[in-house]
This record gives structure tokens, C-alpha cells and sequence, in this order.
């Protein structure tokens, strides 16, 4: 068995159910088959670590795309385009199979108890928490956030989804609504960015910004690879973007 089955078959058994083998599991084969040069590259526990990354991504994502009970080409296509970008066309073709068979196991357990789904995401999250850093899952919610907006909208089903994955990873609302509202251009977007009111005070501000750059700094995430590491200097940009908004709005130096 391959180191990324061993590993996948770990996190699964620990996420616990059917959906968790599957999923870690087939995480694992993925990552087999696309990372063999990481393997040889980098230590086992931090290829553990990543694989631990992308199979909660990819458990949360099946959440998230079917929240309002559709499966949208456009987050679909994010989540294909991430695997192929980083670890080839045969990546993104299992890592879409992957997620065909996790909403296979999501129709099958909602016809047993509508709740076991939702129930078995709790718990999955409760693991993700256990096993990744507080920056890790914030960088796991900010590909969720991203998947629900790849289409343009993000309708309230969507917004309560990544809620409850977020406060079952050890995550807050607030959290959520700084991810959903990254990249925009309105005052009232920038100040949900840094997870604060219009009627903070400038002092309130600053260390609302401090606080948000040292937990969202892209080196808190460097070992789950150079792609997730990127990923998080685009979303350190748009705090800082946010940031300058508000202090330009307030004449903050």
C-alpha cells in the first residue's frame, strides 16, 4: 500500500463512517498517482499534513456545492481546475470522481436519516480541528468560501453550510463572512473583511488588522506546498487591500 493510501485510510478511519473511508481513502490513491516527486522530496509528515489539507477540502467541498441542492458546473470546475493547476489533468479527473462518490454517499445516507450527513461533516470537522492548525482551516474555509462564490452568487443555504463547517472545524461566523466578502470594493465589504463594525474606533482598527495579518500570514501555511501557500498571499493582498480602504476612508495614516 502506498504511502498516501496508508495516510488516507488514517484520516478516514478517524473521521469516522462510510463517507470518511471512502474519501480517505480515495484521497490517498489520489495523491499516489500525483505526488510521487512531494513524497520523495518532502518529510512524511508534512506530506501527511497536506493530504489531510486536501482530503478535508475535498469532504467540506461536497458540502458546500450541494447545499442548495444543485451540483453547479462553475464549483465543479473550481475544485477541477485547483487539482489540475497543481497536480495534473489525472488529478482533476479523480478528484472529480471523488466528489461524484461522496454525493453518491450523501443521497444514500439522506435517504437512511436526512441528518447523517450533516452529522457526519460535524465530526469531520471536529477531526480537522484536532489535526490541522487554526491557519490551516482558515486557508480550508477560504477555498470553501471560493467554491461557493465561483458562481456568482451565494444564495443563504450556502452561507449557513459554510457556517456550520466553520464552527464544526473551531471556526467563527465572523470568520465566514471575512472569507465571503474578500475581493470586493465597498467600505461595508472591507469592514467584514477584518471582522469589525463602521463603528469601531481607529484604534479598534488597527488591532482588528494586526490581528487578522499574523493569523492569515502566508508562512503559517507554507508547509501544506508553494500552490496553498500562494493561495494564501492572494488572500493576505486583499486583507491588506481591505485594510487600506478603511484607513483611506478614515484618513488613518
Amino acid at each position: 500500500m502506498g504511502l498516501g493510501k496508508w495516510i488516507g485510510g488514517i484520516v478516514g478511519f478517524m473521521a469516522g463512517g462510510p463517507l470518511g473511508a471512502l474519501a480517505g481513502y480515495a484521497i490517498g490513491s489520489l495523491f499516489d498517482k500525483s505526488t510521487t516527486s512531494h513524497e520523495q522530496t518532502a518529510g512524511n509528515n508534512a506530506y501527511g499534513q497536506r493530504n489531510s489539507f486536501l482530503f478535508s477540502m475535498l469532504v467540506m467541498a461536497s458540502y458546500i456545492i450541494k447545499a442548495d441542492g444543485k451540483v453547479m458546473h462553475s464549483e465543479m470546475e473550481f475544485v477541477r481546475r485547483f487539482l489540475r493547476a497543481n497536480f495534473g489533468e489525472e488529478a482533476a479527473i479523480e478528484g472529480n470522481r471523488i466528489l461524484l462518490n461522496l454525493f453518491e454517499q450523501r443521497k444514500q445516507m439522506d435517504t437512511q436519516d436526512p441528518s447523517a450527513f450533516k452529522t457526519t461533516i460535524y465530526n469531520c470537522g471536529r477531526q480537522i480541528k484536532i489535526n490541522l492548525s487554526h491557519e490551516e482551516r482558515l486557508q480550508l474555509l477560504n477555498f470553501l468560501a471560493m467554491i461557493a462564490k465561483s458562481d456568482g452568487h451565494v444564495c443563504q443555504a450556502e452561507i449557513e453550510a459554510l457556517k456550520e463547517t466553520a464552527i464544526a472545524m473551531g471556526l467563527s461566523a465572523s470568520e465566514v463572512g471575512s472569507m465571503l466578502n474578500l475581493g470586493g470594493n465597498s467600505l461595508e465589504e472591507a469592514y467584514k473583511v477584518l471582522e469589525i463594525t463602521p463603528t469601531a474606533t481607529d484604534d479598534e482598527v488597527k488591532v482588528a488588522y494586526r490581528k487578522l495579518a499574523l493569523k492569515h500570514h502566508p508562512d503559517r501555511v507554507a508547509s501544506l506546498g508553494e500552490d496553498i501557500r500562494k493561495a494564501a498571499e492572494k488572500k493576505f493582498r486583499q486583507i491588506n487591500e481591505a485594510k487600506d480602504r478603511i484607513y483611506k476612508a478614515r484618513g488613518i495614516n
